[in-house]
């Protein structure tokens, strides 16, 4: 398989995993503050991501100086863009959230194929255009109403192809799992003195009654889809990949019918085909 057709695996699989975050993410915030939802779930990543490093003799990679500017700036946007995720999905669905996020493609887009040098052939420019209307279709609520918290979650996607840029400078001269260790061990110790300053205080019963849901969360979402995410955008454009973000959503009405036993409407069955067919054209070889 080659490189191309490996990344757009990965695209694929990480859409299944993120497809999962609002869900659980919306479970832990339940029981506590958005800071320390943030804060716990990373924690549970960072356990497996350092292990990984200390068996496979990789720690060296979090002082490699040619990746340390990128590794700062990566761990800087990327936790920002998740404090703003976790706030802004206390104040919207995760309906909401999800097609918010989706815009993220049209910024990768604008930065990097009209304001930059990063170009798509005509089929994949297709492609991700396609992907982001299906997803749309799929997601939009019937009365879409902007609050704080979308304008929230809007910054999020807008701050997203500038971070996904400096992670996939930094993927070149480190593994995904150092890029994910770094920036979870900057932004652990920090969150967690602002979830102490700024949010109620946590009690111990509802600490155990989010445990579940906090390793779900760190585990799936914050490990295995981050991993697929950086190797992903080592293997092909920001753009594309940006465009696979497109599939979340498909993959959280699928989940919230499953576990939430909230059934799709016909307008969203319908939203499928343009997504699917997008993802097609997004698989076709770049033209010059």
């Amino acid at each position: 398989m080659r490189a191309e057709q490996r990344g757009l695996l990965y695209g694929w699989m990480l859409a299944v995993l993120e497809g999962l975050f609002p869900i659980l993410s919306q479970f832990i915030l339940r029981y506590m503050g958005s800071l320390y939802a943030y804060a716990f779930s990373i924690s549970v990543a960072m356990l497996f991501l350092v292990g990984y490093l200390v068996l496979r003799r990789k720690l060296h990679e979090l002082f490699c100086k040619e990746a340390l500017f990128d590794l700062f700036m990566t761990a800087l946007l990327i936790n920002l863009i998740f404090v703003l995720i976790f706030t802004g999905l206390r104040f919207t669905t995760a309906a909401n959230a999800a097609v918010i996020m989706i815009m993220q493609l049209f910024f990768a887009y604008l930065y990097f194929n009209v304001l930059g040098s990063e170009k798509m052939g005509v089929l994949p420019t297709i492609g991700a255009f396609l992907m982001a209307v299906g997803g749309m279709i799929v997601v939009f609520p019937e009365h879409f109403q902007v609050n704080r918290g979308d304008l929230i979650i809007l910054l999020a996607a807008a701050i997203a192809p500038v971070a996904n840029f400096f992670q996939k400078r930094a993927r070149e001269h480190v593994s995904a799992e150092t890029v994910l260790a770094f920036r979870n061990s900057v932004a652990i110790p920090i969150l967690l003195l602002l979830a102490w300053i700024f949010e109620k205080p946590l009690s111990e019963t509802a600490l155990m009654h989010a445990l579940p849901w906090i390793v779900l969360n760190g585990v799936l979402v914050f490990t295995l889809a981050k991993i697929l995410w950086v190797e992903a955008l080592h293997l092909i454009s920001i753009t594309k990949l940006s465009a696979m973000v497109s599939l979340i959503p498909l993959f959280t009405l699928l989940f919230a019918w499953l576990i939430l036993g909230e059934v799709p409407t016909l307008r969203q069955l319908v939203g499928i085909v343009p997504v699917v067919a997008g993802a097609v054209l997004i698989g076709q070889k770049e033209q010059a």
